[in-house]
């Protein structure tokens, strides 16, 4: 996978989106960014992922300080977020890149995160939880992606099993399922590194 760009986006924020970029970043044995960290508790995602097993974190382009979407933390922090900070590094090596929240999270006044990702022209990954509302969620994500060109390499679950829910949105989107990651408790890099392998083909994120 030398070179390979992957974006993981997610249908919604705290769904477990960080979660599934960690496990799919250390099975890669990837890079890790997350360009816009939006609050600092807890030191932030990179601090989560590395946690996780992820053995390097890119330093963010931005670490806003308020937990909330990059425009209006970047308004109360007294930041103008550059585009030009905003580009994809050029890495020999795989990196594996991590939205905020939805793909429809405003970045600045007039950008949003897709907008960001049509400029990547990376494969995105949907992560998507198998709770209710998840179809609604799910397919308005898919769409917006598309109106903008941007290239889907699949839909991946997080939470327990939900067949219909999940087959129904791989139908209705025209997505690849790509697999689904549970919960897991305890979480860490030896149960996270375990389940991903038990969960995912990496061959589909060749």
């Amino acid at each position: 996978m030398r070179g390979r760009n992957l974006v993981v986006t997610g249908t919604d924020t705290d769904i477990g989106k960080t979660v599934f970029a960690a496990g799919l970043a250390a099975a890669m044995g990837a890079a890790y960014w997350k360009p816009i960290q939006a609050g600092l508790e807890d030191g932030g995602d990179s601090v989560r992922v590395a946690a996780l097993g992820v053995k390097s974190a890119l330093p963010e382009a931005y670490r806003l300080s308020t937990p909330c979407s990059p425009h209006r933390a970047a308004s109360l922090d007294g930041v103008r977020i550059d585009l030009e900070k905003l580009a994809l590094p050029a890495l020999a090596g795989p990196l594996v890149v991590e939205g905020a929240g939805g793909v429809l999270v405003p970045i600045q006044d007039d950008l949003l995160y897709a907008d960001l990702f049509a400029r990547w022209q990376a494969p995105v990954v949907l992560v998507a939880r198998t709770a209710l509302g998840t179809i609604n969620h799910s397919l308005l994500s898919i769409e917006a992606l598309r109106a903008r060109g941007v290239p889907i390499l699949g839909i991946a679950f997080v939470g327990p099993s939900v067949p219909d829910s999940e087959e129904t949105i791989e139908r209705l989107g025209g997505v690849r399922r790509l697999g689904r990651l549970p919960w897991l408790d305890p979480l860490d890099a030896e149960t996270l590194a375990a389940a991903f392998a038990n969960a995912f083909d990496m061959e589909e994120f060749a």
